[in-house]
């Protein structure tokens, strides 16, 4: 991923480096703050500094409304796409300084990225309803212990309140959970079909799976990727589903990365999907960006190696 023909990460003439998004050609929160926790992880401090470097010249926010947050796309050549942040960028961001001793924080006028009665992280700062794959309470249990110690409760609360939502997300038949969803755990409907077990779905069973290896096993969400696993293991892996397992007209996007947090939830069927993983060959091509991350952080999570630091 970072290094040969099928890369995603370059280095620009001042020394500083980012990864592409291979599918829409941007640089995005998303992919940046992923690419600086393998960095973490993989104990490569010039590579994280690099990827800091890029993230602080070319995306931070320094007025407006999102003042303190990061433009979620961004040109290759720095010139922002976007004026307004993406929260499952930013909490990685958050993981990954507090993992390098580092700090975070936000001043100024705008929105939440946390729903302050809820606990519950939004989809972006101004709207009000979620995104299942957003939720990390292994994250926020660190940020608990790390963070200003007025804001610890806040985190405490925030894990909790994240594993009760993702019970009611996740179907209880197909154990599927849409890419956006109310605050009461059902598909948020909009033009844009984001009710579907699609693409950013499928980081939900990988979170759930490490957050059962850090903090120990949530019956109730075990349960949910079991009947995930079960599911797929029985139906077509390259077709998409609404939640409660009816199959959409539509070709999955991310097969390998599916596979990979799929494969990171293993709690039930483990053997499996450990294999199918196995088996299953880095993606190369121009779709590589996306499903190669989760490819990269199933074998963190599978391999014992996935650690907080």
């Amino acid at each position: 991923m970072f290094e040969g023909p099928d890369k995603i990460y370059w280095e620009n003439d001042e020394g500083l480096g980012y990864v592409m998004d291979t599918g829409n050609h941007d640089v995005r929160t998303e992919g940046m703050s992923y690419a600086m926790m393998i960095a973490v992880q993989y104990d490569r401090k010039d590579v994280f500094d690099k990827l800091w470097g890029w993230v602080m010249k070319y995306m931070f926010m320094t007025e407006g409304l999102h003042k303190g947050y990061f433009a979620l796309s961004v040109d290759l050549s720095g010139v922002p796409n976007a004026n307004g942040p993406a929260p499952d960028g930013e909490e990685y961001f958050a993981m990954a300084l507090f993992l390098t001793s580092g700090r975070w924080g936000e001043d100024g006028e705008g929105y939440p990225m946390w729903n302050p009665e809820n606990h519950l992280i939004k989809f972006i700062p101004e709207t009000e309803w979620t995104d299942p794959s957003y939720h990390l309470p292994h994250f926020y249990e660190v940020f608990a212990q790390r963070a200003d110690e007025a804001d610890r409760p806040f985190w405490r609360e925030a894990a909790a309140a994240s594993r009760r939502y993702l019970v009611t997300a996740c179907h209880p038949e197909t154990g599927m959970n849409p890419e956006y969803s109310n605050y009461d755990g059902t598909p948020h409907v909009d033009e844009h079909d984001h009710w579907h077990f699609y693409s950013d779905a499928y980081r939900t069973a990988g979170n759930i799976g490490l957050d059962c290896l850090w903090n120990g096993v949530v019956p109730e969400l075990c349960d949910a990727d079991a009947r995930l696993q079960r599911f797929f293991l029985e139906h077509d892996r390259t077709c998409v589903y609404a939640v409660d397992g009816t199959p959409v007209d539509e070709t999955v996007l991310r097969p390998v990365g599916f596979i990979a947090a799929t494969a990171e939830g293993s709690l039930d069927n483990a053997i499996r999907w450990v294999r199918l993983l196995w088996d299953t060959p880095i993606r190369t091509g121009t779709r590589r960006y996306y499903d190669n991350f989760l490819y990269a952080f199933a074998f963190l999570a599978l391999a014992g190696e996935y650690r907080v630091w």
